[in-house]
Parts: C-alpha cells; sequence; structure tokens
C-alpha cells in the first residue's frame, strides 16, 4: 500500500469523522515518521507490511471515535508536543488563551519584582490546579525559558496538582520531555484533592478545572471519546460523586474559595471555564472576594477565561 492509497483509504473508511483527511495524515505522519511536507511529497512511498498493519489498526481505533491524539499519544499546544492517554484530557486550542494570559500576568509580576529589587531575590510561585497533562504549566515555564529568555534561576517554582495518580505521572513525563533535569528543581508534583495536600501561598494560580455540566459530560463521552469523566464532570462534590446539579460549578464553587485562601496579597486566579457558565464563575469570583474580576473570549469569541484578583 502506498501511501496515496493509504490517504484514499482513510478518506473512504473515516466518512463519520469531520476531519478524516486530517485524521489519516497525522495517522500516517505518526507511522512513516515523515513531517507533513514530505508526506505529500512521498505518495509513492510504499508502507512496510508493519507500517501497513499500525495503519489499518489506527483507522480501526478511529472509526469508533477513538481519538487521533490517543491512537498516535501525542497532542501539539501551544507548539509544543504532548505526550496523552485516555487519562488526561487532550489540550485543546480554546486553552492556548489561559497561556496568554498566565504569561502576561507573570511579565507583570517580574517587572514588578524589579521595580523592588535591584536584583531579583523572590521567585514567582505559580500553581496549575488540576494539571492533567501539564500542558498549561509546561507551556508558560517552557515560554519563559524558550522564547522570552528568562534564566532558569529565575523562572517560576511551579506546582502542578492533580487528584489523578496517572495524570501526574503524565505530567511528569511531559516534563521530562520538555525539560533537561537542570529544569525540576523549579517543579512540584502533588497528588491532591484540590489543595487538600498543599499548604503553599501562590503569586498565580492558573486552572483548567472539570466544568462541563454533569448530563452533558456523560453523553459527551458516548461518542467514543475515551477521555475521563473525572477531568470533565464539573458537578462532582468533595468525595467525588455526583452533586445531583447540572451546571458544571459544584468543583468550581470549591476551587474558587480555595484559591482565595491560597493566594497571596495581589495573586491572580486564571480558570477556564464553560462558555455557558464563564459569567457565572465570575459572579463566584466576586462572591469569594476577588476584585478586578473579568472574562476573557478564546480564539473562537466565546467566553472562556476568569480572571481575578485578591487585594
Amino acid at each position: 500500500m502506498t501511501v496515496f492509497e493509504a490517504k484514499e483509504l482513510g478518506r473512504k473508511k473515516l466518512k463519520s469523522s469531520p476531519s478524516a483527511v486530517l485524521d489519516t495524515s497525522v495517522i500516517l505522519q505518526w507511522i512513516t515518521g515523515f513531517d507533513k511536507t514530505t508526506l505529500l511529497l512521498k505518495r509513492d512511498f510504499i508502507l512496510s507490511p508493519q507500517q501497513e498493519s499500525s495503519f489499518l489498526n489506527a483507522l480501526e481505533k478511529r472509526e469508533t471515535g477513538f481519538p487521533v491524539a490517543y491512537i498516535t499519544g501525542t497532542k501539539e499546544f501551544y507548539g509544543f508536543d504532548f505526550f496523552v492517554t485516555p487519562d488526561v484530557l487532550i489540550p485543546k486550542p480554546d486553552s492556548e488563551i489561559l497561556v496568554d494570559n498566565a504569561l502576561n500576568a507573570l511579565a507583570q509580576i517580574y517587572s514588578n519584582l524589579e521595580e523592588k529589587n535591584s536584583v531579583m531575590k523572590k521567585i514567582p510561585l505559580v500553581c496549575d490546579m488540576c494539571c492533567g497533562s501539564g500542558c498549561l504549566g509546561l507551556s508558560v515555564l517552557k515560554s519563559l525559558w524558550k522564547n522570552d529568555g528568562i534564566p532558569l534561576e529565575n523562572l517560576p517554582k511551579m506546582t502542578f496538582i492533580d487528584i489523578s495518580e496517572k495524570a501526574l505521572k503524565i505530567c511528569k513525563k511531559n516534563a521530562q520531555n520538555l525539560f533537561d533535569e537542570d529544569f525540576f528543581c523549579k517543579m512540584n508534583f502533588v497528588q491532591s484533592n484540590l489543595f487538600e495536600q498543599s499548604s503553599v501561598t501562590f503569586d498565580l494560580i492558573i486552572t483548567n478545572p472539570p466544568y462541563v455540566p454533569h448530563c452533558e459530560a456523560v453523553k459527551l463521552l458516548k461518542d467514543g471519546r475515551s477521555e475521563p469523566l473525572l477531568a470533565l464532570d464539573g458537578d462532582v462534590d468533595e468525595n467525588g460523586n455526583y452533586s445531583g446539579e447540572d451546571e458544571g460549578l459544584s468543583l468550581i464553587k470549591r476551587l474558587v474559595v480555595q484559591c482565595f485562601a491560597h493566594l497571596c496579597h495581589g495573586g491572580l486566579l486564571i480558570m477556564e471555564t464553560g462558555e455557558y457558565n464563564a459569567e457565572k464563575t465570575a459572579q463566584l469570583f466576586i462572591q469569594a472576594g476577588f476584585k478586578q474580576v473579568k472574562i476573557e473570549k478564546d480564539l473562537n469569541g466565546m467566553l472562556r477565561n476568569v480572571l481575578g484578583v485578591k487585594n
């Protein structure tokens, strides 16, 4: 089977996918090791028996609704490649705006520190709560170092927190893939139900918590996407059981209050929410005591991030 024939087969077999052509190309890139351009130029390349078998198996999985990212084990986010499995959510482009907001906030924090000290003495403390794959916090650290030129010694101390032990292992693996061993002095990984196992006070908390209404989360997973319900269902109580509500805010109600308690004076909380409950989340920020509360839109113009300052 040639690459061209494989593309044609993928297009025919994945009719139920809205992105059959793209799905097939991504799978072929993963199997052959070719980049997008090389794959276009190598249309007559003949797949080995092993490659052909892997391709056919991948198509079968994709036909069931299983995401391409879980098939290949990787997903690009903010220009970086992240390892993913069904134990974590697949990073979504909509979440990249949270990284932008976090970087803007840290730029201001660094500016304030430099104004107060001729030599920077305080390192910002940042928490990535409900970290999952670690795509948010790790993208922040990588961008500060790679794009902004912040030296290792001045990078924030980043604490990654998740209730799932499996998710934390994936987060650690992504940290190892993206950073040399020297950078691990800047990272702390904590398995915890929200802040139960952490007493640290942070300058910045970023979080993409479960915020999908319970019934919708259950319905979403019927399409075969295999993402963890734990990372989607926002209507769970402190014990992880269904709260009986169906607005995606049960966990957020607890988290907002805890974030306020774990921020220093002047600290900032940036939280991703659904476009359907962002305004209610903003009200929860205000009720908890946050000031300067505002909602930022994602690249599609949908309400996505809620920001608030602890004065």
